[in-house]
């Protein structure tokens, strides 16, 4: 055993023989070699696996933003296309609603004047059938004030007749001029 009294100084006691450096340094290398060429390529292998799976992740991560941003378009131009048909249906149920507002009215306006006229033909026709029974009864009273007048009853129908229609052409004339 040595001692620090032999003359060693005490920083060798701390380094290692020459021999010692040698034989780890084999070793090191040993080691070395058997980690680069068994270890390293299992450890290489699986960071690629793994370095493959992220950016295959990453690849269909961007593939399903890429194909959401396709759908969201895709989307966005479907509503505005729905938009625009709304729009549009509306703008033609407005019309078409206007188009049958003014049928009906025209429809009625006619309806009116269709019942107006008939009323008018009506009364015309009421005014006449007046008219004519009218010029009948006044006839016939004429025909008995004429016969009071004269004292006598007319006998013929004939001679009736003619004084009824000659009474009724002097009324005729009256109303022209009125």
């Amino acid at each position: 055993m040595t001692t620090l009294a032999e003359g060693n100084s005490g920083i060798d006691l701390f380094l290692p023989k020459t021999y010692d450096i040698f034989w780890s340094f084999i070793i090191l290398v040993i080691l070395a070699v058997f980690f680069y060429k068994y270890f390293l390529p299992k450890f290489q292998k699986i960071f690629d696996e793994r370095a493959e799976k992220i950016q295959g992740n990453i690849d269909k991560a961007a593939k399903a933003q890429k194909e959401a941003e396709e759908a969201k378009k895709k989307y966005e131009d479907q509503l505005t296309k729905a938009r625009v048909q709304a729009s549009k249906i509306r703008d033609d149920a407005r019309a078409e609603a206007s188009h049958i507002i003014a049928d009906a009215r025209t429809r009625a306006e006619e309806e009116a004047a269709q019942v107006s006229a008939n009323a008018q033909k009506s009364i015309e026709s009421q005014q006449k059938q007046a008219l004519v029974s009218l010029k009948g009864e006044v006839g016939s009273l004429s025909v008995a004030l004429a016969g009071k007048i004269l004292g006598k009853q007319l006998e013929s129908d004939a001679v009736q007749s003619d004084m009824i229609d000659s009474v009724l052409g002097d009324l005729d004339k009256d109303d022209v001029k009125a």
